[in-house]
């Protein structure tokens, strides 16, 4: 059988007494596009912190296309192919998308930022640059300044960065926080186009969003995995609809109710 790309066991972290992942295990084949869920204080953050490098592990291990990262730095693990994004914007807001982009190229191959001005006409850095944002639906929004861009749109150019580092495993932290209904189908659209292309593990609270898009689902409780499966099976699961499901489920049908 094939090594899963994502392979971790036992992870474990706290701070202080609280329980942010309990003796973690996951498996993410290649190209699977795996989602993480569960309620507020699940844990879901500090994974992906975990697995980014950003956070160490007190147990555990985590092995990435075969190889042991578990006490690898961040700056490795993306020289290895882990890219990720994060749930507040990270953006120049004062350069345009196609420079933030070209910036995030120019620092993954190790160049100084000091070399910035020569960048600018780089072709190595900007061409990868002008394809990342394609990818995502932002070509025609190349030379607009950050600023001056829709929330969404930040959103869309953070996952261009991203991708512009050629990652094998694409960690997607809550992309879709803070957008109205609009925004948020058009990244479903644009998340749905890079299934296959890239291995993508998602945190999202946006039910419709990770049933429309996950081929796996895998649910967190107060840092211990409580399921794992196919999205209709997660959806069935009696456990998940009380730990986590019915709570969402009831808090739509309230706003609904009020709206």
């Amino acid at each position: 059988m094939t090594e899963p790309l994502l392979h971790v066991e036992g992870l474990s972290k706290r701070f202080g007494g609280v329980v942010a992942a309990d003796a973690v295990a996951l498996a993410v084949p290649r190209g699977e596009f795996h989602a993480v869920i569960g309620p507020n204080g699940a844990g879901k953050t500090t994974l992906i912190g975990l697995l980014a490098g950003e956070i160490s592990p007190q147990g555990g291990h985590i092995r990435f296309d075969g190889r042991d990262i578990t006490r690898i730095p961040v700056h490795r693990r993306s020289r290895l192919g882990v890219a990720r994004s994060f749930q507040i914007t990270s953006l120049f807001p004062d350069f345009t998308a196609l420079d933030n982009v070209a910036l995030a190229v120019q620092a993954h191959s190790g160049h100084s930022f000091r070399l910035w001005k020569n960048a600018r006409r780089d072709r190595a850095l900007r061409e990868p640059a002008r394809t990342a944002l394609a990818g995502v639906g932002l070509a025609a929004r190349a030379s607009v300044r950050v600023d001056k861009l829709s929330h969404g749109e930040q959103r869309q150019l953070e996952i261009a960065m991203a991708l512009a580092t050629q990652p094998q495993l694409l960690l997607l932290d809550e992309p879709m926080a803070g957008m109205g209904p609009e925004e948020s189908a058009r990244m479903v659209t644009m998340l749905r186009k890079l299934k296959g292309g890239v291995t993508i593990l998602l945190i999202e609270h946006d039910m419709e969003a990770v049933f429309a898009l996950a081929d796996r689902v895998t649910v967190l409780v107060y840092g211990r995995v409580i399921a794992n499966g196919e999205p209709a099976a997660i959806r069935a699961d009696p456990v998940v609809r009380e730990a986590y499901l019915g709570e969402q489920e009831a808090r739509a049908t309230e706003l609904r109710r009020n709206g």
